[in-house]
């Protein structure tokens, strides 16, 4: 005999065996819920409640005033995931990789991008909403998301950068970006005591501007100036000066202007680039990075995917020191 809260599983093992038999094929329809009901002598919460889990694992989809049709033979997928990203880069390319790696192939997972537009995250999610067991969300400087992600019917998760007014609400692998910048240069301190002056330049709504507050902390700690900018076109490069770049388009200005003073990065001056690429390494000799591992991210919020209760884990950040300090 099935415990109350167990009987739903009346109406998954039904279908499943249906499946796996043979009798349901993809695009089959399905009993009704009043059909359920009266086959297993189950409440219409109940039986819905076996249709919820159906759907939210992908097997099955519904049409309006028609009812409930076989939409996946996939019976194997204990989770079925819908990841939304922010955006397609080569970080979370990286981040995208590590994580399909760290999970059971048997799993599906719809990859999706809202490219920082708020009509265009509310629909997506709207749309995925009862479709999924599990959602994991970039949610970046998005206000008032909270009502939504509790509306989706599955397990929610945030990754990368969000707002606190979500912070300990769902289980989330983030960057923390004020105190990331500020222990990373921190644990850099002896190689830039040597330097005056920190310019931060970040000229994208999208970018966290929490960056800054670890850069005016660190520099009010330490005794150095700093300053903030949307821009260095056409700006002279002072010495002593270092420059903390988001953009890579910065970078390549600031190198440029660099070679018009003939000053040299690491001697004149100082260049820190945020995110660690391949071609960082090479170029000028080698530019200091700060940045996370990516790479570990996906790997962590796999690692979260059924545990219980709420995690939140700060992703790790290091600062590569290389020439161009």
């Amino acid at each position: 005999m099935l415990h109350n809260d167990s009987k739903y599983k009346l109406i998954v093992k039904y279908v499943h065996e249906g499946i796996t038999s043979g009798r349901l094929q993809k695009g089959d329809w399905i009993p009704s819920i009043n059909e359920f009901r009266h086959m297993f002598n189950l409440s219409r919460d109940t039986v819905f409640a076996g249709i919820t889990e159906l759907k939210s694992r992908g097997i099955i989809e519904s049409k309006q005033g028609k009812g409930y049709f076989v939409d996946s033979t996939n019976f194997q997928s204990e989770y079925n995931i819908f990841l939304l990203f922010n955006e397609l880069n080569e970080f979370k390319e990286e981040l995208y990789g590590a994580f399909m790696e760290s999970i059971d192939n048997r799993n599906s997972v719809n990859l999706q991008f809202h490219n920082y537009n708020r009509s265009v995250f509310d629909q997506l999610l709207s749309e995925a909403r009862g479709k999924y067991t599990t959602y994991i969300v970039m949610t970046g400087k998005f206000l008032g998301t909270e009502d939504l992600l509790n509306s989706l019917g599955g397990r929610v998760y945030l990754l990368d950068h969000y707002d606190k007014e979500l912070m300990g609400k769902y289980s989330a692998v983030a960057q923390d970006f004020e105190m990331d910048t500020y222990d990373a240069l921190k644990s850099g301190i002896e190689q830039l005591k040597r330097y005056k002056r920190f310019i931060m330049v970040q000229n994208e709504a999208k970018e966290p501007y929490e960056r800054y507050y670890g850069l005016k902390r660190f520099c009010q700690e330490y005794g150095f100036e700093c300053k903030y900018l949307n821009s260095i076109e056409n700006r002279r490069i002072h010495e002593g000066d270092v420059f903390i770049l988001v953009n890579d388009r910065d970078l390549v200005t600031i190198i440029k202007q660099a070679a018009k003073q003939n000053f040299t990065p690491g001697k004149d001056f100082g260049i820190i680039s945020y995110n660690e690429t391949p071609l960082k390494e090479v170029l000028c000799g080698g530019i200091t990075t700060l940045s996370t591992d990516f790479r570990q991210m996906g790997q962590t919020m796999a690692s979260l995917l059924g545990k219980p209760g709420i995690e939140v884990i700060r992703n790790p950040w290091c600062l590569n020191l290389r020439s161009s300090l």
